[in-house]
């Protein structure tokens, strides 16, 4: 740790690669940054003036070793397990925007059907306990198939979908193992179109809403792609009016939230689960392909008590869908090449193309949201020119693994 810390600098809990546009933009502002994270090898620990690495949940070991710093704000991504540090060090520094303690209700997930229930949304069947067996054999009374997930989960982490009640227990005992609360809850499958709903609040109201259709990695709720979503206006407005209505309910005036919802069979929306935070996998880039916004320069200005509606006011309106690029094989991997890369970029209507992985990466098994490699983000007149200039950019770029063997699995 440094002898000094930067004076004036933005504490962005968190490193990851979902975090690197933070850092960048601070960059671009002139304005220094601390980053703070548990991983040694962090991802954007390169683009930080200085690092602390501890954990993001530690809020008072925090505290303990950046000493007298005084921050210019306190900011964090696309990162549940940071958000109640979040809340504390901007009180403790007295920060211009402080994340409200009422929005970490969204980071459980029995918790936020009680919220949702507030609303008057309409709910399905779901149970929840910290202890194996009861959460098994309430599960089992309600109706099949289920999806058995930890209630403090993220990224698709530790998530099953259940059939039978006899593969309760390993489904249980799995999602357990991503748990901090060591808390699962299961709860009945919606079928339906299944949604990803991005806002970002101004005094109680929208001022951005982005609706997504989204495709999953067939057989998990992993996601492959999310495409802007084509909705009859009146639906569009109504799923607009509920997200707001959650987010009030979440104590988030100001500021990003996404929520995963399924617009179902009866024509209802079923409101599934919530983050009080900007949305990962890539989303900040299919919102500036779509609609030319910036949200990580809006959650920047809003961290440091700025006005930030100058960078969600649309400067087009085009359709966008973003693909996750994943490892190609089932079995841990290592990294060899890139294909394609270049040719990928120059694919007319493609905006993004990022590049997680380098050869000699360990590349596991696309099985969570943290596993993934790549994306690639296109845009266009229509849904179908979009996704037509990300396919053929897709079908271009291939990432070049071998596996390997002796590497502990994730836990």
């Amino acid at each position: 740790m440094p002898d000094h810390w930067p004076q004036d600098a933005l504490i962005v809990l968190g490193a990851s690669e979902e975090q690197i546009p933070l850092y960048r933009e601070a960059r671009r502002r002139g304005i220094p940054t601390i980053a703070v994270d548990m991983r040694t090898d962090a991802p954007a620990f390169p683009f930080a003036d200085a690092t602390l690495k501890i954990s993001t949940r530690n809020t008072d070991a925090i505290a303990d070793a950046l000493g007298d710093v005084r921050p210019a704000g306190i900011v964090c991504g696309a990162s549940d397990a940071a958000l109640a540090s979040w809340h504390a060090l901007a009180l403790r520094y007295g920060t211009a925007y402080v994340y409200p303690e009422s929005a970490l209700a969204a980071g459980d997930k029995a918790a936020f059907h009680a919220v949702a229930a507030s609303c008057g949304i309409t709910g399905y069947g779901w149970t929840a306990s910290d202890n194996p067996e009861e959460v098994a054999a309430k599960a089992a009374e309600l109706r099949f198939p289920l999806v058995v997930k930890p209630v403090d989960g993220s990224g698709s982490k530790g998530v099953t979908r259940v059939t039978a009640s006899g593969d309760l227990p390993a489904a249980v005992a799995y999602a357990r193992s991503y748990s901090v609360s060591q808390t699962v809850i299961a709860e009945e499958f919606v079928q339906g179109r299944p949604l990803a709903i991005e806002v970002f609040m101004r005094d109680g109201r929208a001022l951005l809403t982005c609706i997504k259709d989204k495709e999953f990695i067939n057989g998990t709720f992993v996601v492959r792609r999310l495409c802007t979503a084509q909705l009859p206006s009146e639906t569009h407005s109504r799923l607009e009016t509920t997200v707001e209505r959650l987010c009030r309910a979440l104590g988030i005036a100001d500021g990003p939230a996404n929520f995963d919802a399924v617009l179902g069979t009866d024509g209802q929306e079923r409101v599934i689960e919530a983050n009080t935070r900007l949305g990962g996998d890539g989303v900040p880039r299919l919102l500036a392909a779509a609609y030319g916004v910036d949200v990580v320069r809006a959650l920047i200005a809003l961290a440091l008590g700025e006005s930030f509606d100058s960078h969600l006011a649309p400067t087009r309106t085009a359709h966008a869908v973003l693909e996750l690029i994943g490892s190609p094989l089932a079995v841990n991997g290592e990294l060899v090449t890139w294909e394609g890369a270049a040719e990928a970029r120059a694919t007319p209507g493609i905006t993004d193309v990022e590049l997680y992985a380098k050869p000699g990466d360990l590349v596991r098994p696309h099985d969570q949201s943290g596993h993934k490699i790549g994306l690639l983000v296109a845009a266009g007149p229509s849904v179908a020119e979009a996704v037509s200039a990300l396919e053929t950019a897709r079908a271009l770029i291939r990432p070049v693994v071998r596996p390997i063997t002796g590497v502990k699995e994730d836990s």
